[in-house]
């Protein structure tokens, strides 16, 4: 249950997640520099994490749209900042935004630094943005490339919110202690916000939080 709600607050909370997840979600476009990024007009939320973390099957399972971000074995595929649109451009709705994935080994040192450099300038310059949520994959916890976009987003005092994937393959045992775990090692990093969240992208897990917590910034 969401923080100390009554059955009836909680169920109200994730309708809201369910209602606005419902709505249609469209690829915008790819941008590889600030210039190309769309005007500030909505709020908007950002998936962050290693290649590889299951980002693009996590952003399918949620909007219930298996092809909108494309998957891959391969690491290190998405390479620009790919904004989706949630709602009806029209009224009120929601920018989605998949980043880069980061941490992996073969790609090059120029990739790393232009990625860095996309990361901060994207950071520092999106009035709008409201939480990265920065995905962990829950078979091995925070690694130092997760360490160090954690040290970037306090550093531009960026909102984010941890979220333990692939917790099908975590026995149900050991993912209480991996998520206190993980609120003790974040606790004193400042722009992190205290509740970590655990999904399954494969089994529907931990879903509707997720989209209720986003769905409670709109």
């Amino acid at each position: 249950m969401q923080g100390n709600m009554t059955p009836d607050e909680q169920a109200e909370f994730l309708e809201k997640g369910r209602l606005l997840f419902r709505e249609k979600c469209e690829f915008l476009l790819g941008a590889a520099s600030l210039s190309q990024l769309p005007a500030p007009d909505a709020v908007e939320v950002a998936f962050a994490g290693r290649s590889n973390v299951g980002k693009s099957s996590l952003l399918n399972a949620l909007t219930g749209r298996n092809g909108l971000a494309r998957t891959s074995n391969t690491p290190g595929r998405t390479q620009q900042l790919n904004f989706f649109f949630l709602g009806d451009r029209k009224d009120s709705g929601l920018y989605v935004v998949d980043l880069p994935g980061y941490g992996y080994a073969k790609v090059s040192k120029k990739l790393v630094k232009e990625w860095v450099k996309l990361m901060r300038d994207y950071l520092r310059g999106r009035p709008n943005l409201r939480r990265v949520f920065v995905l962990v994959d829950g078979r091995h916890g925070l690694k130092d490339s997760d360490r160090e976009l954690m040290s970037m987003l306090d550093e531009t005092a960026v909102s984010y919110q941890i979220v333990l994937t692939k917790s099908d393959k975590v026995k149900l045992a050991e993912q209480e202690k991996l998520i206190v775990k993980t609120e003790k090692a974040i606790s004193k990093n400042v722009a992190a916000h205290p509740k970590v969240l655990i999904t399954s992208s494969m089994k529907g897990y931990g879903l509707d939080e997720l989209r209720a917590t986003i769905a409670d910034m709109v």
